[in-house]
């Protein structure tokens, strides 16, 4: 009876210790450490003299620091943001007249945990740009036009080598591609002070070019892929940077914020206009596969 008492308690005791040992393990992130000592400076190009507020080009380069911070995220007070781990950023404002313009810019420092501190610095920029009276009248309508894809006109699609400006290599024939390149719809539109904006109703799909899809967080071929692209955006135009000449394009160029897409996607989001009239338009974008992409687009 004795020994089997003494085994009893034994086991008991075992089982307690097993108990013991099985404590659950804690984890731990670190102290929160909010970045201190944030700074932001901005440096406008060509600013001298005589031109406190820079070139005209609209370019400016911003340097954030603080410590520690693990990422910093800027509003360049024109509805375009973006993020850098390095604190560097380098942007172009553009707008419809040339004049010069202010903005407040706003960069949020990131630390541990998601602690964040901020700091906001107003800037003046000189840009020299302006939007030719009648490729605003032939994209707007002076107010808001819609458009959607030639689909039976040859090279409505197209891609052609980077150094050219028309779609040597394929052309496509009238309706000859896939359904949801052909039931978008864009609208482009302007206001009192001329900027444009666009939006883009892609009825919940686009074509996508195989290269293009790791652009935008997906993959796989040339096909047809989910992807949200409405809500009105403003649009920065600049002149052409492609090289371009008179005699084979309109010497304009556009950017679209956010994933950049109009029509079919090829992971470009500046688009250059080679030719525009109040009923067509030829677009050129530079896809990520580094060819020469064209669209073809008809007033609806």
């Amino acid at each position: 009876m004795i020994k089997n008492i003494n085994a009893i308690a034994i086991i008991l005791i075992a089982t307690l210790i097993g108990f013991g040992s099985c404590k659950k393990e804690t984890y731990s992130f670190g102290a929160l450490k909010t970045p201190e000592g944030l700074t932001l400076a901005p440096t406008i190009l060509g600013v001298d003299a005589t031109n406190p507020n820079g070139d005209g080009s609209g370019r400016v380069n911003f340097t954030a620091a603080a410590s520690p911070a693990l990422l910093f995220k800027i509003d360049y007070g024109d509805t375009k943001t973006d993020t850098s781990y390095s604190g560097n950023f380098v942007h172009k404002y553009s707008t419809p007249v040339k004049g010069t313009y202010d903005y407040t810019v706003t960069v949020n420092a990131i630390g541990t945990g998601g602690s964040t501190s901020t700091i906001s610095k107003k800037i003046s920029v000189f840009t020299d740009h302006q939007i030719p009276a009648a490729i605003v009248a032939a994209l707007t309508n002076g107010a808001s036009k819609v458009w959607i894809t030639d689909k039976n006109a040859t090279g409505h699609f197209g891609v052609g080598p980077n150094y050219s400006f028309y779609p040597d290599w394929y052309a496509a024939s009238p309706n000859s591609r896939e359904a949801c390149a052909y039931d978008d719809e864009i609208t482009f539109s302007t206001d009192a002070s001329g900027r444009i904006y666009i939006n883009v109703d892609n009825k919940g799909a686009s074509f996508m070019i195989g290269a293009a899809t790791a652009f935008y967080g997906l993959s796989g071929g040339d096909n047809c892929n989910s992807i949200t692209t409405i809500g009105i955006k403003t649009l920065g135009f600049a002149a052409a940077t492609s090289g371009s000449t008179a005699a084979n394009s309109t010497g304009e160029q556009f950017t679209v914020p956010g994933n950049g897409i109009i029509n079919f996607a090829t992971g470009s989001k500046t688009y250059e206009i080679i030719s525009i009239s109040s009923s067509n338009m030829f677009l050129r974008n530079i896809g990520a596969d580094g060819n020469a992409w064209y669209q073809k687009l008809i007033a609806k």
